[in-house]
């Protein structure tokens, strides 16, 4: 059932966190670690591709898509058809980004695949995956029946938040992890501006999370039926 309040406001709040999170994880990065590379002496670089690329390339753009079906006075085939570019983008990211972690530890004599952080990661990457292919498939081409798209919407929206909801939590688990790495290892001030930037870095995070999914159970200004108040998207 759809929150009863305006979904537009509620994305411009949104639009405002991503772009914030967006210019505090590059600072984080680029003027703290050193910048961004794919191929270094300094493997660390390598490493700073992993959260740039997880957290603007999967968490946003993935945000963005869940709520472009509420942010775009467009028609609903155009739409449909951004939140589906958009959610691809992410995914490309998204693996990217996991590459570069991967190819950081294997340069660097790091296990893979050892840490929680790892292991939702990847359950995340892969559900996303399977989200995009199944609904690729049944609501974009080649399609599937009007009783076939009608009866698997609902559980289209679930997993898509679900998955959604998994990835924010593993962005501040990430933020943790690396946190807490450099404090130990590094001997980073624990209340130095590196470990408050890292810290607001998660909190915005998390709160463009939450006006993501606000967004997606909140009523639509343009809607014309109730379908679109109860699902983020109405295929």
């Amino acid at each position: 059932m759809a929150v009863g309040i305006n979904a537009m406001p509620v994305t411009f709040a949104a639009h405002a966190l991503a772009v914030i999170a967006a210019i505090m994880v590059l600072v984080w990065n680029i003027s703290y670690r050193g910048g961004l590379a794919w191929e270094a002496e300094n493997k660390n670089l390598i490493f700073n591709l992993h959260p740039v690329l997880m957290l603007i390339g999967f968490v946003i753009l993935g945000g963005e898509a869940i709520i472009s079906y509420k942010s775009l006075p467009l028609e609903k085939p155009v739409k449909k058809l951004i939140h589906l570019i958009l959610h691809a983008i992410a995914l490309a990211l998204g693996i990217w980004g996991i590459c570069a972690a991967f190819k950081n530890h294997n340069e660097s004599g790091i296990p893979n695949l050892y840490s929680l952080h790892s292991w939702i990661g990847i359950g995340v990457i892969s559900l996303y995956a399977f989200q995009w292919v199944y609904s690729f498939a049944v609501f974009f081409f080649p399609g599937g029946s009007p009783n076939l798209r009608s009866g698997l919407l609902p559980w289209h929206a679930i997993l898509g938040l679900f998955v959604y909801i998994l990835a924010v939590g593993n962005a501040a688990l990430g933020f943790l992890e690396k946190l807490t790495f450099l404090e130990s290892g590094a001997k980073l001030d624990k209340y130095g501006p590196e470990a408050f930037l890292v810290n607001f870095t998660a909190i915005v995070t998390i709160l463009f999370g939450a006006l993501v999914v606000l967004t997606a159970s909140a009523k639509s200004p343009s809607s014309i039926d109730d379908a679109d108040n109860y699902s983020y998207s109405a295929i």
